[in-house]
């Protein structure tokens, strides 16, 4: 049976009515990634400008033995924002002896079709998946350890957040891991260029995963956005060292989401991400504000992408 959406209509629809309301417009990410959302950003993974898929899990692939040295035996994985888990398959064929898996994720249906796929693949792998918003709200309900706790967060999904919210989401890892160390994937600064080809594909896949924001409000919350009328942008901000991701009206519009009108005018923008990069020495700093002790880092030889492996710092005494 399918877990039950951890996204009911009613917390979108204050997100985005919130956000509608506020200048300059904008409305988190988390957000993206209904089941349409899921399967569009699978799809911005396999597209060539795409650069930090292919370059991680080269990494993974190479350096796998040397993080599960790190992770160590008997550990049970627990993947923030899950998605369909492909990097950690590789992580688990080299990890000895996993006493299981617990992928978390915001997109229920999404979340339980990929474990799923994995409890067909690993039979004698122990998969617990958890429908739910990692990054605000009370407490994670993690279901009871099956072993001692290690959390993976690939795919530079760190990069998301600003660097309070990222300092505070590694806290809030700290405390659900209860211990555990955590190994996670960080995009890393590079050439405008590149970066701007990442998230403005050829094939317009970015473009179309951005507006599926909208095409969910109108299908979920009855909204009549008209996404003929908005239109997908993304740069590169040097000063802030972040991608950020718009949607941008193309006319003066009225939009009206559950009995409420928003006037935009042309030009406008909805602010919909934030994908912030780091330099190594940069998150290895953010990280110990956090409350980690980094300890290894993996790079690709072109240094476009990391991934560190961080350790809680003893409590003081």
């Amino acid at each position: 049976m399918a877990a039950p959406s951890p996204n009911p209509a009613g917390a979108f629809a204050a997100d985005l009515l919130a956000g509608l309301a506020t200048r300059p417009r904008a409305v988190a990410p988390k957000w993206f990634y209904d089941a349409e959302g899921s399967a569009l950003f699978e799809r911005i993974c396999e597209q060539p400008e795409y650069y930090p898929t292919r370059t991680e899990l080269a990494l993974l692939d190479q350096h796998a033995e040397a993080m599960a040295a790190a992770i160590g035996p008997g550990a049970e994985i627990v993947e923030f924002g899950a998605g369909a888990s492909r990097k950690v398959r590789l992580l688990l064929d080299a990890l000895e002896a996993p006493a299981g898996f617990v992928p978390v994720d915001i997109s229920g249906e999404h979340l339980e079709a990929a474990a799923e796929a994995l409890r067909r693949e690993r039979p004698g792998l122990r998969v617990r998946p958890v429908a739910g918003d990692y990054t605000a709200g009370p407490a994670l309900a993690l279901p009871p350890a099956a072993g001692r706790r290690v959390g993976f967060y690939p795919g530079s999904s760190i990069g998301n957040f600003e660097p309070a919210a990222a300092e505070a989401l590694l806290r809030r890892f700290r405390g659900a891991l209860d211990g555990g160390g955590l190994l996670i994937g960080v995009d890393l600064v590079k050439s405008p260029a590149l970066l701007h080809a990442a998230y403005n594909d050829a094939a317009g896949v970015t473009a179309a995963f951005n507006l599926n924001l909208l095409a969910r409000a109108n299908r979920e919350l009855g909204a009549d956005f008209a996404l003929a009328a908005w239109e997908h942008a993304a740069f590169y901000h040097p000063g802030l060292q972040r991608i950020e991701m718009h949607l941008v009206s193309r006319r003066a519009q009225r939009v009206h989401l559950l009995g409420r009108a928003f006037d935009i005018d042309e030009g406008e923008s909805l602010h919909t991400e934030n994908s912030c990069k780091y330099t190594v020495d940069g998150f290895r700093a953010l990280a110990r504000r956090a409350g980690w002790a980094p300890q290894a880092v993996w790079t690709d030889a072109q240094r476009r992408f990391a991934l560190h492996w961080l350790l809680p710092e003893d409590p003081a005494p």
